[in-house]
């Protein structure tokens, strides 16, 4: 399989579980170490999601970086950062600035020009 598709299935965990960390932690108690912040955490099922994006992002990061250039690989990990801020926009309703989107057209322009 090439590298491409494989990134952005690797770059769409990393940002679920981004996404789901941000609304687990709107439901938790404020960080502390007492036991309710953490049984806050641990009866969350938006962390535990978080947890599994992370879980399986980290697998399928195992196999590209054995079968991939590492250089090629590590640079892909950045289309999280694009998935990031569209998560922004659908999940969070956040507004985008013209900088931003450009920041972004450049990210997907380099990690096209290293996946070629």
């Amino acid at each position: 399989m090439h590298l491409l598709p494989l990134a952005i299935v690797q770059s769409l965990l990393l940002a679920g579980g981004q996404v789901f960390l941000k609304l687990a932690l709107g439901k938790m108690e404020p960080f502390a170490w007492s036991w309710e912040f953490w049984r806050s955490a641990l009866t969350n099922w938006q962390f535990a999601l978080c947890g599994l994006c992370y879980g399986a992002g980290t697998l399928l990061w195992f196999y590209i970086i054995k079968h991939f250039p590492f250089s090629m690989a590590y640079p892909m990990v950045s289309l999280s950062y694009v998935l990031g801020m569209v998560a922004a926009i659908v999940v969070f309703r956040e507004e985008v600035s013209p900088t931003q989107w450009l920041g972004v057209l450049l990210i997907m322009a380099g990690c096209y020009l290293i996946a070629k």
